[in-house]
């Protein structure tokens, strides 16, 4: 799943309204990802718990543009019909480093992330 990141930590993706992870999201709007694993070997992981949404106005378009700036093509799949953008907001992140020795491990929550 390809996503973006905002300045407060939100996570961005878009998806068809009539998929799993958007049913399940809107009768249950918490969710926990795990990030990381792009490299063999890395060992670096984000976990992540947060409350997704389907933002509208201003903020959809405020999402949108953060979406786009990593994903320059969507803008394309934006006509596909039952497309929506999810954010999520988060609650509480831990970030592990294991390539370090000791490993770096930072813990935050929602109220910490505030800029």
């Amino acid at each position: 799943m390809g996503f973006a990141v905002t300045d407060q930590f939100e996570i961005v993706f878009d998806t068809i309204e009539t998929s799993r992870k958007a049913q399940n999201l809107r009768k249950n709007p918490e969710i926990a990802l795990v990030i990381g694993g792009w490299i063999s070997g890395d060992e670096r992981t984000v976990q992540y718990e947060g409350k997704a949404d389907e933002p509208w106005g201003t903020e959809l378009e405020r999402v949108k543009q953060v979406y786009y700036s990593v994903y320059p093509d969507g803008p394309m799949r934006a006509s596909w019909p039952g497309l929506i953008y999810i954010r999520v907001k988060p609650k509480w992140l831990r970030y592990s480093d294991y390539n370090k020795d000791p490993a770096e491990i930072v813990e935050c929550k929602a109220e910490d992330l505030v800029r």
